[in-house]
């Protein structure tokens, strides 16, 4: 959320941040809102100061044995537009505060202008993607070739987006995310972490995702919890209304939950295969910076993805997301794109982003300056290290075999008993 006084004393910039991200929310209606609020208050602070005022004239008249019942009288007609004021102002307020809530973020002032993906610019790439001497299957195609990757019997149990995998591959996906996390937490000192799958509607509020993506999200009928995105959201809110140490930032966590979206306005996308799932895998990494060096962190958390890209030996490019692209909650945003030699692109595997104060100031999240007995804002950064079942893609497409096997990644063999490749069925 922004700095409800920021907006106000800087309407023309939030207007401008709005059309670089083509965000259609009117900055008019907002201003609008403000004024109508500051009507309201004028007019319904001056009746109470009268009430008061008039109150103590009523008292003294009483003391004194004195008729007040005309000031009474008067009172109780104030009594009433008081009640009215203060009702619509609740209203206004409401609205003023949903306003803000559908706001996204300001922007970096490095991120890039742009209407879409398309604009996104590369910063770098690592690896050089192989050459096959045989023709290339894509990821389902091998999975099913495998006897391991199963899609008809998980539509008969959940429907379209749902995947069901058996033996070494169901092993390989696990082998990839306790690798992550190990890699995560004895080598980048982030704190593993078991958050819960389920979480409310304040905490999904806190890090963005309500009210202005509630179609994305899988709600429970019967009770007012979600099925968690990703697990930046429960991350996130740990901290929610609390205050940390100066010396504690930046502090890092990192998950490995399951992750669940609608997909909502992405049907007719990537419908075969792992890509664009209902439900997934993700190893989540969060932190809590000091806003002097949360750019720092970015960076340092974009590296730490780009370590599990290069030891699995996947070629990768980074690209900078352009204001037409970047997420509601981020002011900038680097994604990691793995090479997929089955579709022969560049796919997303992995989001960095440093989102400032904007999820902190909704969770209220905060840090005591160690100089300075005002409190602060910490700043929040959230990253792919990385999506599981995207990586298990990756793996499958670069490291397939002429006769359809699968060659397993050496840093993953440890977490396989040892197991060098994954033969077809017989």
């Amino acid at each position: 959320m922004l700095d409800l006084k920021f907006v106000r004393g800087n309407l023309d910039t939030v207007k401008q941040v709005l059309a670089r991200r083509r965000a259609g929310l009117d900055v008019a209606e907002f201003a609008e809102l403000d004024e109508k609020r500051r009507t309201l208050t004028r007019e319904v602070e001056g009746l109470k100061a009268e009430r008061n005022a008039t109150s103590g004239e009523i008292a003294k008249k009483k003391r004194a044995k004195e008729d007040a019942s005309e000031l009474i009288a008067s009172m109780s007609s104030v009594g009433e537009r008081i009640k009215e004021l203060d009702a619509a102002l609740e209203e206004v307020e409401a609205r003023e505060n949903e306003w803000l809530l559908s706001c996204p973020n300001l922007l970096h002032e490095s991120t890039p202008d742009g209407d879409s993906e398309d604009d996104n610019p590369e910063v770098r790439r690592w690896g050089t993607p192989r050459s096959f001497d045989f023709p290339i299957k894509e990821h389902w195609e091998l999975g099913a070739e495998l006897g391991l990757l199963d899609f008809e019997r998980a539509a008969k149990l959940a429907g379209s987006r749902f995947a069901v995998s058996y033996g070494s591959l169901a092993r390989l996906e696990r082998a990839l995310a306790m690798w992550m996390l190990d890699v995560h937490v004895c080598e980048h000192g982030l704190i593993e972490t078991a958050p819960p799958f389920m979480v409310n509607r304040a905490a999904m509020q806190g890090t963005g995702q309500l009210p202005k993506f509630e179609e994305d999200l899988f709600r429970l009928d019967f009770k007012d919890y979600y099925l968690i995105p990703t697990a930046e959201v429960p991350l996130t809110n740990l901290h929610a209304g609390e205050v940390l140490r100066e010396a504690d930032l930046p502090r890092g966590y990192c998950a490995f939950t399951p992750c669940f979206r609608s997909e909502a306005g992405s049907y007719g996308k990537d419908t075969k295969g792992l890509i664009r799932q209902h439900q997934f895998l993700k190893v989540e990494m969060v932190y809590f910076a000091h806003p002097d060096n949360s750019y720092q962190v970015l960076e340092q958390m974009t590296g730490q993805a780009e370590k599990l890209l290069q030891r699995l030996e996947l070629p990768y490019r980074v690209i900078t997301l352009c204001t037409g692209d970047i997420g509601f909650s981020a002011a900038k945003t680097y994604d990691l794109e793995v090479w997929l030699p089955g579709q022969d692109k560049y796919r997303e595997i992995s989001s960095c982003s440093n989102t400032e104060d904007f999820q902190a100031r909704r969770a209220n999240i905060r840090f005591q300056p160690e100089n300075s007995k005002k409190k602060a804002y910490v700043h929040t950064l959230n990253g792919s290290g990385l999506a599981v079942g995207r990586t298990l893609v990756a793996v499958l497409e670069n490291y397939q075999q002429r006769d359809g096997s699968i060659t397993v990644p050496e840093v993953l063999r440890p977490y396989m008993g040892g197991l060098e490749s994954i033969e077809p069925s017989r």
